[in-house]
This record gives structure tokens, sequence and C-alpha cells, in this order.
């Protein structure tokens, strides 16, 4: 754990809260960067962040706020990135502080837009940290559940064995158990479907198809995602592992699921702004739907769900005339 040095969270959303959380049941202190002075006040003075999972009380004085991110970046060794991916390059665009003697662990569910790359190649490719000091969090891990010290299983992927180890025994706890891997590109690759897949389960749930059609959708999903991870990065790998199944299901069927939300908003007629302004939160797998199908047609893979999900939402088809055709190439 001391090879990890300073560790630092850089995102003020739900998921970097409950991973605080985590942090700071086995450190004594963390750097955090939030956007807005205004609420790092407020989370002092209250003790807890003002707008997300505010039932998580915090001992402010272990905790290092900052809304300048080279500061951050300066003091710290590990960092976890843990902001919505459409808003990631924003943020490192105010970054003039090397990141490629970092360890960097990218916590977002999702894929760079414009760029349609994985956090951690853009991270690589942009930025020249190296493929060892790379690492990824994944698995089934609503952050609300983790809020409340529900039973979660995280999976940390990295190139670098020994550090994977390091970083996944300080998140391990009674209520979090972790393992590793050495696939990144497939377990991020597999978090950006998964979002993708779970709008297209609240889009029939809003067009009230049942549970069996549920899990016939959820099933056609996982034969998709395993053969897209097969064909982009061809290695030895059990899909059917909680880093790829567990968090497709569970963000497929848990009403904790954003993307779910928004996708039962679209089938119930929702317009996807007024769908987005309703939640007033980040639907990871729309963004990601669109890098998504560019990569695809370029790859050759044939994945009708995706395809369904992309004609709703961008080429603005009806959702119950796109599932229904949907429902004739389904097994």
């Amino acid at each position: 754990m001391d090879s990890l040095g300073k560790i630092a969270v850089l995102g003020g959303g739900s998921w970097a809260t409950a991973i605080a959380k985590i942090l700071l049941e086995k450190n004594d202190s963390i750097w955090w960067y939030l956007r807005r002075d205004d609420r790092i006040e407020d989370f002092k003075r209250l003790k807890h962040n003002p707008a997300y999972l505010t039932s998580v009380l915090f001992d402010v004085n272990r905790i290092h706020f900052s809304s300048d991110i080279n500061e951050v970046v300066e003091e710290a060794d590990t960092l976890i990135f843990v902001t919505p991916s459409p808003y990631l390059k924003g943020h490192l665009r105010k970054l003039y502080t090397r990141l490629d003697n970092k360890f960097v662990v990218t916590a977002i569910k999702g894929i760079v837009p414009d760029e349609n790359v994985i956090c951690s190649d853009y991270f690589n490719q942009v930025y020249n940290v190296p493929e060892e000091n790379l690492a990824v969090i994944g698995g089934p891990s609503h952050a609300e559940e983790v809020a409340m010290n529900r039973l979660t299983y995280l999976t940390i992927g990295c190139a670098d064995q020994q550090k994977a180890e390091g970083f996944a025994q300080m998140l391990a706890s009674d209520y979090v158990k972790t393992s590793t891997s050495n696939d990144v590109i497939g377990i991020e690759y597999a978090s950006v479907l998964k979002n993708v897949f779970a709008i297209a389960a609240g889009i029939c749930h809003g067009l009230k198809y049942g549970d069996n059609f549920q899990a016939v959708l959820m099933s056609n999903a996982a034969r998709e995602m395993k053969s897209f991870l097969n064909t982009i990065y061809p290695i030895e790998r059990n899909i059917t592992n909680t880093v790829y199944m567990g968090d497709l299901l569970v963000t497929g069927y848990s009403h904790f699921s954003r993307n779910r939300v928004f996708g039962t908003m679209i089938g119930q007629g929702y317009s996807v702004k007024s769908a987005q302004l309703e939640m007033e939160m980040v639907a990871e797998g729309y963004y990601g739907c669109k890098c998504m199908k560019d990569i695809i047609h370029h790859v050759g893979v044939d994945m009708p769900i995706v395809d369904a999900v992309y004609n709703i939402l961008y080429e603005r088809t009806r959702p119950d005339k796109e599932i229904k055709k949907l429902c004739g190439v389904l097994s």
C-alpha cells in the first residue's frame, strides 16, 4: 500500500463519493479534486457531499479538497479519475502537470466522445502514461449500495499485476471483495457496452415488455459483448465473470441504474433532451452508443442491440418500431 503513495480522487459524483468512502477506510487522508469552490465549502460545512450520496458522512479534516486540478495532480502519486466521460477532456485541458510518472486509475465507465477511445488508451496516447501505470476499476458496483455497505465485488485491471494486487488490497474490506485481471481493454469496453445494453433494457421496460423478454435481451447482449471483445482484443477471457456479466446484469436490471432509467423514459415517450434534463445526471450509455456505433462499423461486428439503441437515440426512429424489428433478430 505504501507504493501507492498519496491518493487522489478526481470527480464529485456518486461513484467518486463511494470510492472516497472506501479509500478513507484504509488511508489516513486523501486528496479530492472538485471543480466548484462552492461545492467544496458546502461539503466542509455539511460533512457530506451536498449533491450525491448525502447519507455518507466524512471526516473532512482527513480530506485535502481543491478545485485546482494541477495542485491535486502535483501532490498525489495515485490518481483515480471518476469524472463522467463527456467531461474528461474538459478537466484535462486545464492540466499542465505531467501524468506519465503517476499511477492513473480510471473508474470511468464510459468512452471519450469525439475520440472514440477508452479512457486508458486516451491517457496512454495523449498523456504518455505507460501501460504498466494504468489501471481500471470494473465490476457490478452501484455507488448507492456501496454507501449502504452492501456487498460489492470489484475487479482491478492492470498490465502490472503487482500494482493491481496492491490497489485491490487497499480497496478490500468486509463489504468490498476484490480481484485482479490483466484485461484492461476488455474491462473498459465491457463497461461501455453494458451501459448501452442497459438503455435498451430500459427502453423495453418503458414499452412494457416483460421479464421474459428482458432475459432474452440480456442473453443476446452478453453474446454481442463477447463477440465484440473477442474481435477487438482476442485473449482468453470468461464472459461470465462478474466484471463482464455481473456488471451487465446489474446495470440492465437495477433501479439504481441511470442508464436503465434513461432508457425507460425514452420508451415511455420522452425525447432524449427532455429525459436528460429531468434526470440531471449523465447517462454514459448515450455517449457510449454513438462511439460504439462508429467503432463496430470499423471492426465489422454484428451488434443489432447497439444498432437499435443508436437508431432510437440518434436517428429518432420510434422506439416501438425499432424494438419490434429487433425482436425479429434476437434468439
